[in-house]
């Protein structure tokens, strides 16, 4: 006679764990958007650059990078702005677009940690 399993699986909990792991993962991918802009953000007394964050909404599960200054979209879209050495304009939609990859993997990292 082959022996006999019992499985439980608790759906509600195992779902909670994944919306918590994805909502973590979502933080260190813009967290490394962030990293990565900070890199190229312009800098003149550094107050674009301090303004940076990363957020992340765990009831829509959406993660944002942000500045917060007055002149922080302008300086984003002004192509024809003069910046220092390895600064620039995009510093924030650059980085994204150049590590979406990496977010992939930061999330899915976290997913999986979740699973086990």
């Amino acid at each position: 006679m082959a022996p006999r399993y019992t499985l439980r699986f608790n759906g509600a909990a195992a779902a909670r764990e994944l919306r918590a792991a994805a909502a973590r993962g979502l933080y260190h991918g813009a967290e490394h958007v962030l990293g990565e802009s900070q890199e190229v953000v312009p800098l003149d007394e550094a107050a674009l650059s301090r303004s940076g964050a990363a957020s992340v909404d765990e009831g829509t599960l959406t993660a944002a990078v942000s500045y917060d200054t007055p002149y922080a979209a302008y300086q984003h879209e002004r192509l024809d702005l003069r910046h220092a050495p390895g600064r620039t304009s995009k510093y924030l939609e650059r980085p994204l677009n150049e590590s979406v990859d990496q977010v992939r993997a930061l999330l899915a990292a976290e997913l999986r940690r979740a699973l086990r």
